[in-house]
């Protein structure tokens, strides 16, 4: 069986204080599920992280209006790091992580009324749709986008990571691993432009070059119903030189750290990646325990060397109590889990 990606998983945040992380995300954008939440010491990302095995936390959240979840990281060991200067947007890496919500002008509202720092006003994309972009409160920025795609009908107003804003150095080269490799096939739009909406943020004043890419194909089994249709937006700044995102720092310094796709047949994967130059430089062992959770996972890096992480979940906890748990493993991974099964997930979740 070729490999299957069911979906966006996750993307990683770095932060300070992942409890307070956690709670800003519950309450304010409705990542309140907590799929695992795991302390232990990172090894497999030594060579990423100063060469040493480092003390952490990390818990994905997830809001079960359907979308992506957040895996809030933190070290436990050590201060993580800002970088020396303010981030530019078309900087390699994660620029922009995408939220989905039923009406814009209502999220716009409560935006307002919860003091949430709101960048810009309400804009149109050039895919039409309506999208405004707000900041947390690490200095991350969120695009809010209209969809209607969702896993809840009637659920709440906003829902989980739709997708990011990826800047790169060169979108033709990149398009081979996250058009070709990960299926982000169909272009949406191309466009070279200066966007207004940008005009706050450091290095938005520029000229950019824009790809947004959705996949054709309906994503199918495991999770994929909750996790949703995603995009990914390329961009590339044609008016100066941009870097890495975390040039001189390590993975899990302060800021977004890798967008993470659960998939299946890693094995399969890993054998077409290095077949078309896109080496596994991180890869767990073929069982491995993320809490109470289990899977398979590793890292690869982008043509510019930001990380992209696959997971290939085999069990999911839902009532540790009575030893309930959601076992991949034993399923027909074209099938979907079926809707009353996916919704235990919501037993995890947080009063916030």
């Amino acid at each position: 069986m070729q490999k299957l990606i069911y979906g966006i998983q996750q993307i990683g945040i770095g932060v300070k204080d992942a409890e307070e992380a956690f709670l800003w995300y519950a309450k304010y954008l409705g990542a309140d599920v907590v799929v695992f939440d795991d302390s232990n010491t990172a090894t497999y990302m030594a060579p990423y992280m100063g060469g040493k095995a480092r003390k952490k936390r990390a818990l994905l959240a997830m809001n079960m209006n359907g979308g992506s979840g957040y895996e809030i990281w933190q070290y436990e060991d050590r201060e993580p790091q800002a970088p020396e200067k303010p981030l530019e947007i078309g900087d390699f890496g994660i620029n922009i992580a995408q939220i989905k919500a039923r009406d814009i002008e209502q999220a716009y509202q409560h935006a307002q009324e919860q003091n949430i720092t709101c960048l810009t006003d309400i804009y149109t994309e050039p895919d039409q749709a309506k999208a405004f972009l707000i900041q947390d409160p690490y200095g991350n920025l969120i695009r809010i986008k209209s969809s209607s795609n969702w896993y809840k009908p009637r659920g709440g107003n906003l829902g989980g990571i739709s997708g990011c804003v990826l800047g790169v150095s060169d979108i033709e080269d990149s398009l081979k691993l996250y058009a070709e490799i990960l299926g982000y096939d169909q272009i949406v739009y191309d466009v070279t432009d200066h966007l207004p909406a940008w005009d706050q943020i450091p290095g938005g004043q520029c000229r950019f070059r824009r790809v947004l890419l959705r996949h054709h194909e309906e994503r199918s089994g495991g999770f994929s119903p909750l996790l949703g249709n995603s995009e990914l937006e390329l961009i590339q700044c044609l008016d100066g030189p941009r870097q890495a995102i975390f040039k001189d720092r390590y993975w899990g310094d302060l800021g977004y750290i890798h967008i993470c796709f659960d998939i299946h047949n890693m094995p399969n994967l890993v054998e077409e990646c290095e077949r078309e130059g896109y080496p596994f430089q991180v890869l767990s062992a073929p069982s491995f325990d993320m809490g109470d959770a289990n899977g398979h996972w590793g890292y690869l890096e982008d043509n510019d060397g930001s990380l992209v992480e696959f997971v290939e979940t085999h069990k999911v906890p839902l009532l540790k109590s009575l030893k309930w748990s959601i076992d991949l493993r034993k399923r027909d991974p074209q099938r979907s889990l079926p809707r009353w099964l996916i919704n235990g997930l919501a037993l995890k979740r947080v009063k916030v």
